[in-house]
């Protein structure tokens, strides 16, 4: 075949012969110069990782040296006290124990996230871990190669030793120590060593299992228990737990949850309607020991009260200050009904993607908070007529969205009109700067937003999804405290957007965390919406009632 070739060739003239080197040439130009734009394209991108690694790298650097210096006052401060019992030096030191946990907890993020970016470089040293108490008991957990004979040649196998690790694992009310043991074999044929794999754990070489970072976690943000507080309480059972090292514990914890996380914010957004609220958040301001005022947002679907079996769940957002530009953020991809209070940053957003449906809940308390101070004849009559459409909720709560429909334009609606004519008569009767009448003008200034619901039975008479949301995880307990940074501001909001959504689907939020943190590390991140609450509701429901 090549000698053919070079005799053809030898055959063609001397235009023809340059015609084909030209071609040849051309061809082999091109090739090289789209090697050389691939090569560049590739110079770029790994340049591009290099800047982002060194940023991170410089970021760990700067809290290592914060970590330092906040431990340092820590260690000052505990001096100080010993000399004098100050309360306000008690107060300086808890805030700092918080704001430090706080660093500890990011620093672990960050951290987490750049072993996940590199994960083949050099394991950093770390200092020498003290050994588990040997009174606790041990469970032992023994993994064993698959098969009984060598996989490479087939010969049998020797057991001759054993690889051991402990992992300290937490069960409701007490610690125990899980031995994992993987019996070492070698081939008596080509002498081969076979062992099982390791477990996986949540943490890469870390020392808590599932239950106890669920349990952390949970006293942390569910019960609002700094984790120093939780230090002191374990080493009441002789488990020396230091709050640094459960500060890294959560941060790796909350790198690993993140796309959970994401999967419920974006359910949460995909629903045609929405429910948003928002509270106070007290965060620490670093540099003078005192605290500013962050805002938590909670957007919850829920779907249940109009018969429709769609998951419900719930997502918290943090920001630093309370700007109507946060909740345009976190609504930018929403379309549909959002059902708020009359906060002035909602109304911006309200247009031809999304309507606003108002709330008769805050209607309702212009007059009760009026009623409770100086009843009147108005306020009676408005509240009892407010009453009587929240009658009819009861009865259509549940039902499907088309029943719920016809049933308020039957009764709701001719009560509505009724009630509008009847405000604005009463509004007639009072002073301008009558607090009655602010209450009314609060009523009638709403009534298209107020009465929306009446026109479409998938839509809810109040607010009081939010409402019940942000009680049960954030403002709900006397002992809670505030956030040591906006950055732990941001891990509340993303746990309890995990604890929250639980609860909504019946589950207890520490089994789910538990469950979620088992799996996890080895789930595919393409699979990953099958760790959501909803998902594992029928399995956690039927083992928390055997465990019951």
């Amino acid at each position: 075949m090549h000698d053919a070739s070079v005799s053809d060739l030898d055959s063609l003239d001397r235009d023809a012969l340059l015609a084909i080197y030209l071609a040849q040439q051309e061809k082999l130009t091109s090739l090289i110069s789209a090697q050389d734009e691939e090569l560049r394209r590739l110079e770029a991108e790994l340049e591009a990782q290099r800047q982002a690694l060194s940023e991170q790298s410089e970021e760990l650097h700067s809290r290592s040296e914060r970590i330092e210096h906040l431990k340092l006052m820590v260690a000052k401060l505990r001096h100080v006290i010993f000399g004098a019992k100050s309360e306000k030096i008690l107060i300086e030191l808890e805030q700092l124990e918080l704001q430090l946990e706080d660093d500890e907890t990011t620093h672990a993020e960050v951290e987490a996230g750049v072993e996940r970016v590199t994960p083949l470089r050099e394991a950093k040293t770390r200092s020498d871990r003290k050994p588990l108490p040997d009174h606790l008991p041990r469970e032992v957990v023994t993994h064993a190669p698959e098969g009984d004979c060598c996989s490479d040649c087939g010969g049998q196998l020797r057991h001759f030793g054993d690889d051991v690790s402990e992992q300290l694992e937490y069960v409701p009310d007490s610690f125990k120590v899980i031995r994992h043991v993987r019996p070492k074999f070698a081939c008596t044929g080509c002498d081969r060593i076979v062992e099982a794999p390791a477990p996986s754990r949540p943490i890469e070489r870390g020392l808590a299992g599932p239950g106890l970072l669920a349990h952390v976690i949970m006293s942390k943000f569910g019960d609002h228990l700094p984790l120093y507080r939780q230090s002191e309480i374990y080493a009441r059972q002789d488990v020396e737990i230091s709050r640094s090292t459960m500060a890294g514990w959560v941060g790796a914890a909350s790198e690993l949850l993140g796309p959970l996380v994401d999967a419920i914010q974006k359910h949460v957004l995909a629903g045609p309607k929405l429910h948003a609220d928002d509270t106070p958040l007290p965060v620490l301001s670093p540099g003078n020991g005192k605290t500013k005022t962050g805002r938590l947002w909670t957007y919850v679907r829920d779907d249940r009260p109009a018969g429709i079996d769609t998951p419900p769940a719930v997502w918290f957002a943090y920001s630093e200050d309370r700007k109507g530009e946060h909740p345009r953020q976190h609504l930018h991809t929403f379309r549909g009904a959002l059902q708020a209070d009359a906060y002035a940053g909602f109304q911006h957003l309200y247009g031809k993607d999304i309507y606003e449906t108002a709330c008769w809940a805050h209607a309702r308390r212009k007059f009760h908070e009026i009623h409770i101070v100086h009843a009147s004849p108005t306020t009676t009559e408005a509240l009892a007529r407010i009453g009587a459409l929240y009658a009819i909720e009861e009865e259509v709560r549940g039902k499907p969205a088309d029943l719920r429909l016809s049933i308020r334009q039957a009764r709701a609606r001719p009560l509505l009109v009724e009630l509008r004519a009847w405000m604005q008569k009463a509004q007639s009767r009072f002073s301008s700067k009558s607090e009655t009448a602010g209450a009314i003008r609060y009523a009638l200034a709403r009534w298209h937003a107020l009465t929306r619901y009446v026109e479409d039975g998938l839509l809810e008479i109040d607010n009081s999804a939010a409402e019940r949301a942000l009680r049960a995880v954030a403002i709900g307990r006397k002992n809670f405290l505030f956030v040591g940074s906006d950055g732990g501001g941001e891990r509340a909001a993303a746990m309890y957007s995990l604890i929250g959504t639980a609860k909504l689907n019946g589950l207890n939020p520490e089994l789910y965390l538990r469950t979620v943190l088992a799996r996890i590390a080895d789930q595919p991140i393409s699979r990953i919406g099958e760790l959501l609450p909803w998902n594992l509701a029928d399995q956690l429901k039927t083992h928390s009632s055997k465990a019951a």
